[in-house]
């Protein structure tokens, strides 16, 4: 056979085989990495709606009452700035401002309750879950309450159940229509009974309320759920509620693991429980102000002058 022109180098133990270099198209320019690094977006410029994950200006936010304008749900609200948004400008006098929880039980558990309570308030600037005082809507003197869901869940207390029922007491002895806005996760656990009694007190006082014709509205927000629910939230004369509300007692899955069914869709939200009659109406937060103002014209016609129902100790006689 002849031998090929061609001969074959060996390769020594120290030489390794070189490999071909990769074309230059196939590297990626470092430059290209910093064009598309991520930025920090700055905090209390832009907040991401939870329903819709739509990314919203917070001057905007703001100036539409805190409900998304894309998908329409409703952020959560101070007890302050929500009775700025509804009553007239300066009208606001607060009632017992400086009525504050103590820790009568000695609660002990993860953090002592008088701890929880200095933290709420440092962080709220508020003294306990409600504000309640009295105002005009449109003109028209009320009573208002408004429960506050970042103090301690809105859990209602012996204070928020006695500044209640000194608002509702105050509003029957001036003869004003009532207006309470709840936000709650029910009675305050670290109270124990005490905060159980608020449930009987508050409806007791409600009674007498009623007995002497004056419109009360009751306003339900999310989440409004216990304690608070069974009394006060559910005994007014009008019963309203923002969209998309959760309300009820027990929590779904308490409900569901107790009775072992399935249930149905949109289980305790405001627009289920319109459906089955508990809820009158469901009402955006922008409308809130001039449809209560409605409701309170008409609800208060029977108490003007010369149509004055009469005492509560002193029944109609009979014709």
């Amino acid at each position: 056979m002849a031998e090929s022109p061609f001969q074959k180098k060996p390769i020594s133990n120290g030489d390794s085989p070189r490999r071909p270099a990769k074309p230059t198209f196939f590297r990626r320019p470092k430059f290209i990495g910093a064009l598309f690094r991520r930025k920090e977006i700055p905090a209390g410029l832009w907040t991401k709606c939870k329903k819709c994950g739509e990314m919203i200006y917070d001057k905007e936010l703001e100036e539409n009452f805190r409900v998304c304008p894309k998908c329409g749900f409703h952020f959560p609200m101070s007890a302050p700035e929500r009775i700025r948004r509804l009553l007239d400008p300066d009208s606001f006098q607060e009632m017992d401002a400086e009525m504050a929880s103590v820790d009568a039980l000695r609660f002990t558990g993860a953090a002592a309750y008088q701890e929880k309570l200095e933290q709420n308030r440092e962080k709220t600037g508020l003294k306990d879950a409600a504000l309640t005082g009295l105002g005009k809507l449109k003109g028209r003197a009320l009573a208002l309450a408004v429960m506050d869901f970042r103090f301690l869940g809105g859990s209602m207390g012996s204070v928020v159940g006695e500044k209640i029922t000194r608002l509702i007491e105050t509003a029957a002895a001036q003869r004003l229509p009532l207006v309470i806005v709840s936000s709650s996760g029910g009675a305050r656990m670290y109270e124990g009974l005490l905060s159980l009694m608020q449930m009987a007190k508050t409806s007791a006082a409600l009674a007498y309320f009623g007995r002497l014709r004056l419109p009360y509205i009751s306003v339900l927000t999310h989440p409004t759920t216990a304690g608070v629910m069974a009394s006060y939230a559910s005994l007014g004369d009008l019963i309203v509620a923002e969209p998309g509300a959760m309300i009820g007692f027990a929590g779904p899955r308490v409900i569901k693991d107790t009775t072992q069914a399935s249930l149905p869709p949109g289980f305790q939200t405001a627009e289920f429980l319109q459906e089955h009659g508990l809820i009158d109406a469901i009402i955006p937060r922008p409308q809130l102000r001039d449809r209560l103002a409605f409701f309170l014209e008409f609800l208060s016609a029977h108490t003007k002058e010369g149509a004055r129902p009469a005492s509560p100790s002193q029944p109609k006689a009979a014709s």
